[in-house]
Protein backbone atom coordinates (compact mmCIF):
# COMPACT_ATOMS: atom_id res chain seq x y z
CA UNK A 1 0.00 0.00 0.00
CA UNK A 2 1.37 3.41 -0.99
CA UNK A 3 1.34 6.08 1.70
CA UNK A 4 0.80 9.84 1.52
CA UNK A 5 1.45 12.56 4.06
CA UNK A 6 -1.62 13.80 5.91
CA UNK A 7 -1.60 17.54 5.31
CA UNK A 8 1.74 18.85 6.51
CA UNK A 9 1.79 16.73 9.66
CA UNK A 10 4.54 14.31 8.70
CA UNK A 11 2.09 11.48 9.48
CA UNK A 12 1.75 8.99 6.63
CA UNK A 13 -1.62 7.44 5.81
CA UNK A 14 -2.63 4.92 3.13
CA UNK A 15 -3.80 6.29 -0.21
CA UNK A 16 -6.70 3.81 -0.05
CA UNK A 17 -8.63 3.91 3.20
CA UNK A 18 -11.80 2.18 4.38
CA UNK A 19 -15.09 4.04 4.22
CA UNK A 20 -18.08 3.01 6.33
CA UNK A 21 -21.07 5.00 5.07
CA UNK A 22 -23.95 2.48 4.86
CA UNK A 23 -21.49 -0.20 5.97
CA UNK A 24 -22.94 -3.57 7.03
CA UNK A 25 -20.06 -5.97 6.47
CA UNK A 26 -19.16 -6.75 10.06
CA UNK A 27 -15.58 -7.17 11.22
CA UNK A 28 -14.02 -9.28 8.45
CA UNK A 29 -13.79 -6.74 5.56
CA UNK A 30 -12.34 -4.05 7.82
CA UNK A 31 -9.83 -6.46 9.35
CA UNK A 32 -8.78 -7.64 5.88
CA UNK A 33 -8.31 -4.07 4.76
CA UNK A 34 -6.08 -3.42 7.74
CA UNK A 35 -4.03 -6.52 6.91
CA UNK A 36 -3.51 -5.14 3.40
CA UNK A 37 -2.29 -1.78 4.67
CA UNK A 38 -5.51 0.25 4.43
CA UNK A 39 -5.17 1.28 8.05
CA UNK A 40 -7.24 4.49 7.80
CA UNK A 41 -10.89 3.87 8.69
CA UNK A 42 -13.36 6.69 8.19
CA UNK A 43 -16.70 6.86 9.99
CA UNK A 44 -19.06 9.49 11.42
CA UNK A 45 -21.59 9.91 14.18
CA UNK A 46 -24.47 10.04 11.69
CA UNK A 47 -23.32 6.86 9.92
CA UNK A 48 -24.10 4.80 13.02
CA UNK A 49 -21.08 2.64 12.21
CA UNK A 50 -18.69 3.83 14.90
CA UNK A 51 -19.53 0.84 17.09
CA UNK A 52 -18.83 -1.54 14.20
CA UNK A 53 -15.48 0.14 13.66
CA UNK A 54 -14.79 -0.17 17.37
CA UNK A 55 -15.40 -3.91 17.20
CA UNK A 56 -13.11 -4.28 14.19
CA UNK A 57 -10.19 -2.49 15.82
CA UNK A 58 -10.52 -4.10 19.24
CA UNK A 59 -7.08 -5.16 20.42
CA UNK A 60 -5.26 -3.46 17.52
CA UNK A 61 -6.01 0.22 18.20
CA UNK A 62 -2.37 1.21 17.77
CA UNK A 63 -2.37 -0.17 14.22
CA UNK A 64 -5.26 1.99 13.00
CA UNK A 65 -5.72 5.63 12.04
CA UNK A 66 -9.30 6.51 13.04
CA UNK A 67 -11.18 9.32 11.36
CA UNK A 68 -14.69 10.25 12.42
CA UNK A 69 -16.96 13.26 12.02
CA UNK A 70 -19.18 15.48 14.10
CA UNK A 71 -22.56 16.17 12.53
CA UNK A 72 -23.06 19.57 10.95
CA UNK A 73 -26.01 19.88 13.30
CA UNK A 74 -23.77 19.69 16.38
CA UNK A 75 -21.39 22.60 15.85
CA UNK A 76 -22.12 24.64 18.96
CA UNK A 77 -19.29 24.28 21.47
CA UNK A 78 -21.12 22.12 24.00
CA UNK A 79 -22.76 20.03 21.28
CA UNK A 80 -19.44 19.32 19.58
CA UNK A 81 -17.69 18.32 22.77
CA UNK A 82 -20.56 16.00 23.75
CA UNK A 83 -20.49 14.48 20.26
CA UNK A 84 -16.77 13.82 20.52
CA UNK A 85 -17.17 12.10 23.88
CA UNK A 86 -19.98 9.98 22.45
CA UNK A 87 -17.83 9.00 19.46
CA UNK A 88 -15.00 7.97 21.76
CA UNK A 89 -17.42 5.71 23.60
CA UNK A 90 -18.82 4.17 20.43
CA UNK A 91 -15.34 3.56 19.04
CA UNK A 92 -14.00 2.30 22.36
CA UNK A 93 -10.90 4.51 22.16
CA UNK A 94 -9.31 7.29 24.16
CA UNK A 95 -8.28 9.44 21.22
CA UNK A 96 -9.60 10.24 17.74
CA UNK A 97 -6.83 10.59 15.16
CA UNK A 98 -8.77 12.86 12.78
CA UNK A 99 -11.92 14.67 13.89
CA UNK A 100 -13.82 16.22 11.01
CA UNK A 101 -16.70 18.68 10.74
CA UNK A 102 -19.12 16.76 8.53
CA UNK A 103 -20.59 19.84 6.86
CA UNK A 104 -20.61 23.55 7.65
CA UNK A 105 -23.46 25.41 9.32
CA UNK A 106 -23.67 29.11 8.51
CA UNK A 107 -25.92 29.64 11.54
CA UNK A 108 -23.11 28.79 13.96
CA UNK A 109 -20.10 31.14 14.20
CA UNK A 110 -17.12 29.30 12.75
CA UNK A 111 -14.92 30.65 15.55
CA UNK A 112 -17.08 28.87 18.11
CA UNK A 113 -16.85 25.58 16.26
CA UNK A 114 -13.14 25.72 15.57
CA UNK A 115 -12.44 26.89 19.11
CA UNK A 116 -14.26 23.84 20.44
CA UNK A 117 -12.40 21.41 18.22
CA UNK A 118 -9.06 23.05 19.06
CA UNK A 119 -9.81 22.58 22.74
CA UNK A 120 -10.15 18.84 22.09
CA UNK A 121 -6.72 18.80 20.44
CA UNK A 122 -5.24 20.71 23.38
CA UNK A 123 -6.72 18.10 25.75
CA UNK A 124 -5.32 15.21 23.72
CA UNK A 125 -8.76 13.87 22.81
CA UNK A 126 -8.18 14.62 19.12
CA UNK A 127 -4.90 14.54 17.21
CA UNK A 128 -5.76 16.38 13.99
CA UNK A 129 -8.54 18.60 12.65
CA UNK A 130 -10.35 17.99 9.38
CA UNK A 131 -13.46 19.19 7.60
CA UNK A 132 -15.83 17.72 5.03
CA UNK A 133 -17.89 19.25 2.22
CA UNK A 134 -16.25 22.67 2.69
CA UNK A 135 -15.86 25.06 -0.24
CA UNK A 136 -12.74 27.18 -0.67
CA UNK A 137 -14.44 30.12 1.05
CA UNK A 138 -15.66 27.98 3.95
CA UNK A 139 -12.27 26.34 4.27
CA UNK A 140 -10.47 29.68 4.35
CA UNK A 141 -12.85 31.00 7.03
CA UNK A 142 -12.30 27.89 9.15
CA UNK A 143 -8.54 28.19 8.78
CA UNK A 144 -8.65 31.83 9.85
CA UNK A 145 -10.65 30.89 12.97
CA UNK A 146 -7.95 28.52 14.25
CA UNK A 147 -5.23 29.69 16.60
CA UNK A 148 -2.77 26.87 17.13
CA UNK A 149 -3.70 23.88 14.98
CA UNK A 150 -4.13 23.56 11.21
CA UNK A 151 -6.83 21.93 9.14
CA UNK A 152 -5.15 18.88 7.59
CA UNK A 153 -7.92 17.42 5.41
CA UNK A 154 -11.12 18.13 3.53
CA UNK A 155 -13.33 15.15 2.72
CA UNK A 156 -15.33 15.75 -0.47
CA UNK A 157 -17.09 14.00 -3.33
CA UNK A 158 -14.54 13.20 -6.03
CA UNK A 159 -14.46 10.60 -8.76
CA UNK A 160 -14.28 10.35 -12.54
CA UNK A 161 -17.90 11.48 -12.82
CA UNK A 162 -17.77 14.28 -10.24
CA UNK A 163 -14.75 16.52 -10.83
CA UNK A 164 -15.96 19.98 -9.80
CA UNK A 165 -13.28 20.26 -7.11
CA UNK A 166 -10.63 20.43 -9.84
CA UNK A 167 -11.73 24.02 -10.65
CA UNK A 168 -10.63 25.63 -7.41
CA UNK A 169 -10.86 23.41 -4.31
CA UNK A 170 -8.27 20.83 -5.34
CA UNK A 171 -5.62 23.44 -6.27
CA UNK A 172 -6.34 25.34 -3.05
CA UNK A 173 -5.94 22.24 -0.90
CA UNK A 174 -2.67 21.36 -2.65
CA UNK A 175 -1.35 24.87 -2.07
CA UNK A 176 -2.41 24.83 1.60
CA UNK A 177 -1.10 21.32 2.35
CA UNK A 178 -4.59 19.98 2.98
CA UNK A 179 -5.21 16.36 2.07
CA UNK A 180 -8.30 15.70 -0.04
CA UNK A 181 -10.18 12.59 1.09
CA UNK A 182 -12.29 11.44 -1.85
CA UNK A 183 -15.58 9.89 -0.79
CA UNK A 184 -17.79 7.89 -3.18
CA UNK A 185 -14.72 7.36 -5.42
CA UNK A 186 -16.53 4.63 -7.38
CA UNK A 187 -19.70 6.70 -7.80
CA UNK A 188 -21.85 4.26 -5.82
CA UNK A 189 -20.41 1.27 -7.69
CA UNK A 190 -21.03 2.54 -11.21
CA UNK A 191 -17.32 2.89 -11.96
CA UNK A 192 -16.70 -0.69 -10.84
CA UNK A 193 -18.25 -1.84 -14.11
CA UNK A 194 -19.85 -5.25 -14.51
CA UNK A 195 -18.28 -6.40 -11.23
CA UNK A 196 -19.99 -3.65 -9.24
CA UNK A 197 -23.43 -2.45 -8.35
CA UNK A 198 -23.49 -0.40 -11.52
CA UNK A 199 -24.11 -3.56 -13.59
CA UNK A 200 -26.68 -2.90 -16.28
CA UNK A 201 -29.82 -4.96 -16.58
CA UNK A 202 -29.18 -8.07 -18.61
CA UNK A 203 -25.43 -7.32 -18.58
CA UNK A 204 -25.86 -5.27 -21.75
CA UNK A 205 -22.63 -3.55 -22.86
CA UNK A 206 -22.42 0.10 -21.89
CA UNK A 207 -22.57 2.77 -24.61
CA UNK A 208 -21.17 5.34 -22.21
CA UNK A 209 -17.88 6.61 -23.63
CA UNK A 210 -16.32 7.06 -20.23
CA UNK A 211 -17.15 3.53 -19.10
CA UNK A 212 -15.88 2.14 -22.41
CA UNK A 213 -12.52 3.87 -21.99
CA UNK A 214 -12.41 2.74 -18.36
CA UNK A 215 -12.94 -0.86 -19.49
CA UNK A 216 -10.26 -0.52 -22.17
CA UNK A 217 -7.68 0.75 -19.71
CA UNK A 218 -8.61 -1.96 -17.21
CA UNK A 219 -7.86 -4.53 -19.92
CA UNK A 220 -4.57 -2.83 -20.82
CA UNK A 221 -3.35 -2.74 -17.22
CA UNK A 222 -4.68 -6.13 -16.17
CA UNK A 223 -6.61 -4.40 -13.38
CA UNK A 224 -10.32 -4.14 -12.66
CA UNK A 225 -12.35 -1.08 -13.56
CA UNK A 226 -12.72 -0.26 -9.88
CA UNK A 227 -8.95 -0.38 -9.42
CA UNK A 228 -8.39 1.90 -12.40
CA UNK A 229 -11.00 4.39 -11.16
CA UNK A 230 -9.45 4.45 -7.68
CA UNK A 231 -5.93 4.75 -9.09
CA UNK A 232 -7.06 7.72 -11.16
CA UNK A 233 -8.16 9.43 -7.92
CA UNK A 234 -4.99 8.74 -5.98
CA UNK A 235 -2.74 9.70 -8.91
CA UNK A 236 -3.58 13.29 -8.04
CA UNK A 237 -1.22 14.81 -5.47
CA UNK A 238 -2.57 14.98 -1.92
CA UNK A 239 -5.65 12.87 -2.77
CA UNK A 240 -6.56 9.68 -0.94
CA UNK A 241 -9.70 7.61 -1.57
CA UNK A 242 -11.99 5.94 0.97
CA UNK A 243 -14.18 3.40 -0.84
CA UNK A 244 -16.67 1.36 1.15
CA UNK A 245 -17.04 -2.40 0.81
CA UNK A 246 -19.15 -4.90 2.72
CA UNK A 247 -17.19 -7.90 1.41
CA UNK A 248 -13.67 -9.19 1.89
CA UNK A 249 -13.26 -9.81 -1.84
CA UNK A 250 -14.20 -6.27 -2.80
CA UNK A 251 -11.99 -4.86 -0.04
CA UNK A 252 -9.08 -6.84 -1.48
CA UNK A 253 -9.92 -5.50 -4.92
CA UNK A 254 -10.01 -1.92 -3.69
CA UNK A 255 -6.68 -2.26 -1.92
CA UNK A 256 -5.23 -3.58 -5.18
CA UNK A 257 -5.71 -0.09 -6.61
CA UNK A 258 -2.49 0.93 -4.85
CA UNK A 259 1.12 0.03 -5.59
CA UNK A 260 1.09 0.93 -9.29
CA UNK A 261 0.27 3.93 -11.47
CA UNK A 262 -1.66 4.69 -14.62
CA UNK A 263 0.50 6.21 -17.34
CA UNK A 264 0.11 9.91 -18.23
CA UNK A 265 -1.45 8.80 -21.52
CA UNK A 266 -4.03 6.66 -19.74
CA UNK A 267 -4.80 9.47 -17.31
CA UNK A 268 -5.33 11.80 -20.25
CA UNK A 269 -7.71 9.41 -21.96
CA UNK A 270 -9.77 9.04 -18.81
CA UNK A 271 -9.83 12.81 -18.27
CA UNK A 272 -11.07 13.33 -21.83
CA UNK A 273 -13.62 10.51 -21.74
CA UNK A 274 -15.24 11.71 -18.52
CA UNK A 275 -15.28 15.41 -19.35
CA UNK A 276 -18.83 16.70 -19.61
CA UNK A 277 -19.73 17.86 -23.16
Amino acid sequence: MELKELGGTGVMVPEIGLGTWKYSGGTAPLRRGLELGAFLIDTAEIYRTEAAVGQAIKGIRDQVFIATKVSGGHLRRDQLIRAAVASLGQLGVKQIDLYQIHWPDSNVPIKETMGAIESLVDRGVVRYIGVSNFSVRELAEAQAALRNHPIVSNQVLYNLRWREIEDDLLPYCLEQQITVMAYTPLNDGELAGSAGRGRRKGNAPSKDQGLQVLAEIAAETGKTQAQVALNWCTAHPSVIAIPKSDSVARTEENCGASGWRLTPEQMGRLDAAFTAP
